[in-house]
């Protein structure tokens, strides 16, 4: 079941805008895989244009505009607020190294943070709620750490803070929102993985690979160790309530047939303990689902004609997510509707806690997501909180190791100097004082 229904009538939005000769301007900060295919996309759309993209290696950025058909004379390289914002008044899409610009150049509505780094993203969202303008985070990995407070600050700041369409969890959360809003109770919440768990891989064990496919190697490690999942569900049960079974989901393999079966509580036939559960499947990938039920026989009557399956829970499943090409859409939606695509209910329902992916000495210094060191795993934020597991956000290269740790132990506070001079460490000790 593909539900897209946020989204009806945001292209007769952007056509009127067109036609007026307006257009939305947007700055994207990282040019990388995702950061490439959403220029692109948003070429080809009406009403918004990529003005400015930002990248630590401009080639990148360069990049990003050539493959969508620019020349380089369309394209100006700045280096200062001031030659940015000249250069886009004059009609010309900027490309600079300098972050801040992406944020506070006049001119721009809406800032994406597509860095996957979770220092960058608490850096680029601040800067961009302080300027004032809105902020879509393909950055899950910041948004599962500090993503109550940076909601609340753009609240106060009145603009919009929001997950990104495409993305898994906002994809999960259009399904929620569909069948919340029909009256349906929603039981599990879900996303598929297509690769296989490989807790101990890292950049070096996956590289061939890696270059193979044109992606990353610490990408891929995170995909490959489960943390990319991890940090996705996270991010789902921020915004739901809903929380993992178990530590880590159950992972089951199955196809989409058969979830309606797996998902249910085990003195029903199924793998569950309770209901209102966020969870992950080998199979289903790159797809998405919700499983409902109905407690009116009438509507359990016209599931089983429409061919849902003969209940009493029900699957609706989307078979894709387009990643950074629908991101643009929730830019969209921020801009014109004043609507976030996907945001955390309040403070931490789940956290992504440290997990360490070989024996550890102290002394060591660790390195945080798609790295050598830790892999990440859901735990809901009162285990977490009562065990003093750090959540892997806050780690980075300057966490210093103070005593041993075993393979598989969890990494807690105690057993870490912190990098005192993060972002995002202070943001964070700020949303537990006030969350």
């Amino acid at each position: 079941m593909d539900w897209s229904g946020n989204m009806l009538g945001l292209n007769e939005k952007l056509m009127k805008l067109e036609g007026q000769g307006k257009k939305i301007h947007a700055s994207i900060v990282g040019a990388g895989q995702m950061g490439k295919g959403m220029v692109s996309q948003m070429m080809l759309m009406k009403g918004i244009i990529p003005a400015l993209v930002v990248d630590i290696k401009i080639e990148h950025a360069i990049k990003a505009y050539e493959n969508a058909g620019l020349s380089k004379d369309e394209i100006k390289f700045v280096e200062s607020l001031e030659k940015a914002q000249y250069w886009m008044e004059m009609g010309k899409y900027v490309v600079t190294d300098n972050v801040e610009i992406a944020a506070k150049a006049e001119g721009l509505d809406v800032v994406i943070e597509a860095t996957g780094v979770p220092e960058v993203g608490a850096r680029v969202a601040m800067d961009a709620i302080g300027s004032k303008k809105h902020i879509v985070m393909l950055n899950v990995e910041t948004d599962i750490v500090i993503g109550p407070l940076l909601k609340k600050l753009a609240d106060n700041a009145d603009v919009v803070y929001t997950g990104s369409a495409g993305d898994e969890p906002g994809a999960v959360k259009e399904l929620y929102d569909f069948a919340d809003a029909l009256g349906f109770e929603v039981r599990v919440i879900g996303k598929g993985k297509n690769n296989k768990l490989d807790y101990g891989c890292n950049p070096d064990t996956v590289l061939e690979e890696a270059n193979r496919r044109g992606v990353s190697p610490k990408m891929l490690t995170a995909f490959k160790d489960g943390t990319k999942t991890m940090v996705e569900m996270t991010a789902m049960s921020n915004a739901t309530g809903f929380v993992a079974d178990i530590r880590g989901g159950h992972g089951p393999s199955a196809n989409v047939a058969v979830l309606p079966e797996i998902f249910r509580l085990k003195e029903e036939g199924g793998i569950l303990r309770q209901y209102g559960v966020v969870d992950y499947v080998n199979g289903v990938a790159p797809g998405v689902f919700v499983i409902v039920t109905s407690r009116l026989p009438e509507v359990n009557r016209e599931m089983q004609y429409l061919s849902m399956g003969p209940g009493p829970n029900y699957v609706l499943y989307r078979p894709y997510h387009l990643c950074s090409l629908e991101t643009p859409l929730s830019a969209v939606k921020a801009v014109l509707d004043h609507q976030s695509t996907i945001v955390p209910l309040g403070a931490p329902v789940s956290e992504t806690i440290a997990i360490a992916k070989k024996d550890l000495k102290a002394g060591q210094y660790l390195d945080g997501i798609g790295g050598y060191t830790v892999y990440g795993t859901i735990e809901s934020a009162i285990r977490a909180k009562e065990c003093g597991a750090l959540p892997l956000g806050l780690i980075n290269q300057k966490s210093l190791l103070k005593q041993d740790v075993k393979k598989g132990e969890i990494i807690t506070y105690d057993m870490v100097a912190l990098d005192q001079d993060s972002l995002i460490l202070q943001l964070r000790k700020l949303q537990d004082r006030l969350l």
